[in-house]
């Protein structure tokens, strides 16, 4: 039976969900798991990856399907929570069906986003420990990012204050770094502007080595990316000791394993490779591992997870971040590239609210009351907006996959504005279906899950949007046409020098292609909604994650390091003295 979504808080449905949830025990007998497959944390546990996987690996592969999304507001579309309402509804059908998402973030956690838990009756549950910090993958990550950093400052100390035959005694060769070339920062899981810059080492000789330094969020971390990409340990550990941490001054890089710290990098990331296993809240299995950002990052949650989730389900439902545009383009080219699965359908979440925001509605604010355009029936935006759907739609067809859209359905929503979608994603191409997870749980996504089911029994005809031999400009230059509309793309002549130095070097030809780009629009100017005509990507930098093997293209003015707005989450979350539990989260 769903929970009153319409009087009841978020966190008061998981609250009331979390009673009858499974423990670890539970969960290990209801999964068919071997006990030494299961750690137990708290309420909730890991599972050990590389003993299901081995375990597991000649079973075949379940059902892969992604969900993404349309470009949202600033609010969101709430593409977790289609996740959560999709696995519910295909559970509703007697399907063996899990999730894999990724792990929010602090910072847009008890900032304006809030937790990514879902919402309504289509929640992961339990949502206090998911919100806050869970078994503690991001503290690993924090850990080892700045012991790489704490090794590199040590090390430009040393090297300073100690000629060669002194370094020579203490087992030490010089690096010869160069301190205006240090690619690295330090990382804290906030939205924390005033960290974007800053100047590290004031003091004396022993003090460290003073320069100018930087703070990025840690889901930013190349530690992130990695854990999202990588297959076992031993390939983690490999990619962690290739991270390139700064340059000499001779202009060749300075990587971890050159610091002589990946190995313990890697000790901090021992658990984090495990996913952890959690619930809806009618009790169908979610893996949570790794939380990449999108619109910096590749945005998915990891390989592992999928890898065992295949497995172990006959479906398994995992999310994109943000938009196709960003979020399945990188599912597409990059993590099926990775990980060499192919997926069944793709599920494009949208909502009339952004629909409307895309057909010329009024600005969208996050904190702010929404204009009454969009709690109004207003046809016209509707059908005006579903310009950028169809783009969408076109963009999963170019992957040989038939995509299912989601309306996600609010309680303001109209039949008129809700056929208009129909009609604008049935005339393109694509299965619609509307569905009231928010509202009623599985019940209210039975007709997703049969329109995901039908599409699962479509052929597929797989299909990357290039090939890895292609030069990194060429591939820029068909993403940024064939997925995002633009005309063409210009560099700043120091991109276009960076991409040509990292077309020239074999060692990064088959590196992926991680674009960097605002989530707000097709285009990098996020005031520009629908389907933007007439514009130019503009190329800014092309950063190097070489232990993830990624190129990043720069585009926009994207920062790695969020800012807290004047309004953020923590002001209303808070602690019940008496029983403990965290109320407020969102």
């Amino acid at each position: 039976m769903a929970y009153d979504a319409t009087k009841m808080k978020d966190y008061e449905i998981a609250e009331a969900a979390e009673v009858n949830m499974p423990s670890p025990d539970e969960w290990r007998e209801r999964l068919g798991l071997q006990k030494d497959e299961v750690i137990p944390y708290g309420r909730i546990c890991k599972l050990d990856f590389m003993k299901i996987i081995e375990r597991l690996k000649d079973r075949p592969d379940g059902k892969y399907i992604n969900v993404t999304a349309i470009t949202p507001t600033p609010l969101g579309e709430g593409k977790t929570t289609t996740t959560m309402g999709l696995v519910e509804g295909l559970g509703k059908r007697g399907k063996n069906v899990g999730a894999a998402i990724r792990q929010p973030s602090g910072g847009p956690t008890m900032n304006v986003k809030g937790t990514a838990a879902g919402g309504g009756n289509a929640l992961a549950i339990p949502m206090t420990e998911f919100s806050l910090g869970l078994t503690g993958d991001i503290n690993d990550i924090m850990n080892a990012h700045n012991l790489a950093m704490v090794a590199l400052t040590a090390r430009m100390q040393h090297e300073r204050n100690y000629d060669d035959a002194e370094l020579a005694k203490r087992n030490l060769r010089r690096l010869d770094i160069d301190p205006t070339r240090v690619e690295m920062g330090w990382i804290i899981d906030f939205c924390a502007q005033a960290l974007r810059n800053i100047i590290i080492g004031i003091g004396g000789k022993m003090d460290g080595y003073m320069m100018q330094s930087k703070f990025g969020i840690a889901v930013s971390s190349e530690i992130m990316a990695i854990l999202a990409v990588a297959n076992d340990l031993k390939d983690m550990r490999e990619r962690i000791g290739k991270i390139i941490v700064a340059y000499d001054k001779k202009g060749n890089p300075v990587t971890t394993s050159d610091l002589e710290v990946a190995g313990a990098m890697t000790a901090f990331m021992r658990n984090a490779i495990n996913p952890t296993l959690m619930s809806t809240v009618e009790y169908q299995p979610v893996l949570v591992h790794a939380g990449p950002f999108a619109n910096i990052a590749i945005g998915q949650s990891s390989i592992i997870a999928d890898r065992i989730a295949l497995k172990m389900f006959d479906y398994n439902v995992t999310e994109s971040g943000f938009a196709a545009d960003i979020g399945f383009e990188k599912f597409w080219n990059v993590k099926c590239r990775f990980s060499g699965l192919t997926p069944n359908v793709s599920v494009i979440t949208a909502t009339i609210r952004a629909l409307k925001m895309h057909g010329g509605g009024p600005k969208v604010v996050a904190g702010r009351p929404l204009p009454e355009e969009y709690t109004k029936e207003n046809v016209g935006l509707v059908e005006k907006g579903c310009e950028n759907l169809i783009h969408h739609i076109n963009v999963v067809r170019k992957a040989g996959i038939n995509p299912v859209v989601c309306i996600n359905a609010f309680h303001t929503d109209t039949k008129d504005e809700i056929a208009a979608v129909r009609r604008a994603a049935e005339s393109a191409g694509a299965r619609c279906a509307l569905s009231e997870h928010w509202l009623k749980g599985g019940e209210g996504a039975l007709e997703l899950a049969d329109a995901v089911i039908d599409a699962c029994n479509d052929k597929v005809d797989f299909k990357f949007l290039y090939p890895l031999d292609l030069p990194l400009r060429k591939r820029v230059e068909i993403i940024a046409k064939e997925v995002y509309g633009a005309d063409g793309v210009s560099w700043t002549p120091e991109a276009e020098a960076k991409a040509k130095a990292f077309e020239e070097n074999p060692e990064y030809k088959d590196f992926a292609t991680m674009m960097v780009k605002t989530h707000l629009s097709l285009s990098h100017m996020p005031e520009a909604k629908g389907v933007p005509k007439g514009w130019i990507l503009p190329v800014r930098d092309v950063l190097i994650f070489a232990g993830a093997k990624f190129l990043c293209p720069m585009t926009g003015t994207i920062s790695l390091m969020p800012g807290t707005s004047s309004d953020p989450a923590f002001r209303r979350i808070d602690v019940d003295t008496d029983t403990g539990k965290v109320l407020g989260l969102f």
